[in-house]
């Protein structure tokens, strides 16, 4: 027992370090308003956009997002006009298409464009657009279809379909975002069905087999998008010991049934799953008691 406490405070360690040095403040983004569209005898709509003040001592940025399409291994693609828009998402299938509405003049524009080419660089199965709201008045008009009235603004688009979207965030949390709408990039095992479910209990059964952590979510829930990047990093420091898995309750009818069938009222939830039994759950998102509760539920004494 002591050799499996070793290493699972060794894991802990990682784990821990990992999470500490990933994270990236997400500071008090600024943002810049995009008036009302003004309509007057027969005049064509305008989207105004007033300059962001920018302070004199402001430090310089390695990328902005006005400085798309100059460096030839960016992901991110410009586009111009509803018709590039709508096709980009169109290819895209069934992929997640993550867009950011910027403007030239916004500092805050500027200041998250180079998580958005990092990201893009990493994700590799995650496409990234980039709309310059105030460059044309196509780019205007596509803003105003999208129903942006603000820069930074993000849209995360599946099959088309706008599945979230979030104003003035900073790189944290766009990159927890993209971890949790792009599922298939994550060592996270995505489940969309009960069927996937007993699938997956079923194959850790055994002496041998692995405890099942099965995260339960909504798409649309902050706690939940708050965790997931914790998940995916114990999933990768604690594989040899812990199988991380993830369902979102309301992607289709026999998920909904499945969350009813397990009693789950709040989420985010973390259902603990030993030998085909469930063992535990923990309702939250704090991630020193997630990680707790995964090492109690291994077997090692946690005194909090």
């Amino acid at each position: 027992m002591a050799s499996t406490t070793a290493a699972f405070l060794s894991t802990l360690a990682r784990a821990t370090a990992s999470l500490s040095s990933s994270t990236m403040p997400s500071g008090g983004a600024k943002v810049i308003r995009f008036l009302p569209a003004q309509t007057s005898r027969g005049r064509r709509a305008v989207l105004s956009a007033p300059r962001a003040a920018v302070s004199g001592t402001e430090k310089a940025q390695p990328a902005r997002a006005s400085d798309k399409g100059k460096s030839k291994d960016e992901r991110v693609v410009k586009v111009n006009c509803i018709e590039e828009f709508d096709g980009a998402l169109k290819a895209a299938k069934n992929r997640l298409v993550v867009v950011e509405f910027a403007a030239s003049d916004s500092e805050s524009s500027s200041q998250i464009y180079p998580t958005m080419v990092q990201l893009s660089r990493t994700c590799g199965d995650v496409d990234f657009l980039l709309v310059m709201g105030d460059e044309s008045e196509a780019t205007k008009e596509l803003c105003r279809r999208e129903g942006v009235t603000q820069v930074p603004h993000f849209n995360f688009y599946k099959g088309a379909e706008k599945v979230h979207e979030e104003e003035a965030i900073g790189p944290e949390r766009l990159a927890g975002d993209v971890l949790y709408y792009g599922d298939s990039h994550s060592a996270v095992v995505q489940l969309h069905s009960r069927e996937d479910v007993e699938a997956l209990i079923n194959e850790h059964r055994g002496d041998k087999g692995k405890l099942v952590v099965l995260d339960v979510g909504l798409k649309h829930c902050g706690p939940c998008v708050k965790v997931y990047p914790t998940v995916v990093k114990l999933s990768r420091s604690m594989a040899e010991t812990t199988v991380f898995a993830r369902m979102n309750g309301d992607e289709n009818d026999s998920c909904i049934q499945f969350l009813r069938d397990m009693d789950v009222v709040e989420v985010p939830t973390f259902v603990f799953i030993r030998d085909g039994k469930i063992v535990g759950r923990y309702v939250g998102s704090g991630k020193g008691e997630l990680v707790g509760e995964i090492l109690r539920y291994n077997g090692v004494r946690v005194t909090y």
